[in-house]
């Protein structure tokens, strides 16, 4: 049962044995090139405001010692989680950020940059965050341990998080959807005003991960300065 269930995750167009399920994640760049030849409309400016207010926000948190434009780089990848997000709502169409594969190829590089950017610039500051302020002697060991692995865990928690928040409301979307043919009419008109809700809390939960992956990642990067 539970094989069947998440088969719905499973890649499965393909031509000549290629996937083409993870080009869904490319569409959006399709669209880009449109906003250059036409006047800006209302969801150009509603857009450029969005990203103006993100930049304000990272570059607060990143404080006064990140570097200049960095705060693109979170910016870019907010956009790009939010879009395979909402494209996933979609009927039919793959949803990547489900998948781990997508969400740690987000999540490993940039830890690991960052990680590295601070052991080589900033060894002192990185040994620093191991033992927070305060902390008896006594337990200074422990404190090591557990902020090592806490930091070694990041890109873990990082990429599920945001593959099981999707799985999740697909799954029970499904779940209610396959329900439907064995009901009355009378339940069905239930079963859609509940989709219809589920859905619209699915268009949340989009945006919230997609933020919440963007901010996390500032707030690593804004620790090795």
């Amino acid at each position: 049962m539970m094989t069947n269930l998440f088969s719905v995750f499973d890649p499965s167009t393909n031509i000549l044995n290629i996937s083409l399920n993870w080009l869904s994640t490319f569409i959006g760049l399709l669209m880009i090139p449109l906003t250059y030849w036409f006047i800006p409309s209302r969801y150009n400016i509603i857009w450029n405001n969005i990203m103006l207010t993100l930049h304000k926000e990272f570059k607060t948190l990143l404080g006064q010692s990140g570097h200049s434009g960095s705060t693109f780089m979170f910016i870019s990848l907010f956009s790009l989680i939010l879009y395979n997000n909402f494209i996933g709502l979609f009927p039919y169409i793959f949803t990547s950020t489900s998948h781990l594969v997508f969400t740690l190829s987000l999540a490993l590089p940039l830890w690991l940059s960052f990680m590295l950017y601070g052991w080589i610039n900033h060894t002192q500051h990185m040994f620093a965050h191991l033992v927070p302020q305060g902390t008896p002697s006594v337990l200074m060991p422990f404190m090591v341990c557990i902020e090592t692995i806490s930091n070694i865990i990041r890109p873990g928690t990082l990429a599920v998080r945001l593959a099981a928040n999707m799985i999740a409301g697909h799954l029970l979307l499904t779940l209610m959807g396959n329900t439907g043919p064995s009901l009355s009419l009378f339940l069905v008109s239930f079963l859609i005003i509940g989709q219809l809700a589920l859905l619209t809390l699915e268009s949340a939960v989009a945006i919230i991960q997609s933020y919440v992956f963007a901010v996390l990642s500032t707030l690593y990067s804004s620790e090795v300065n």
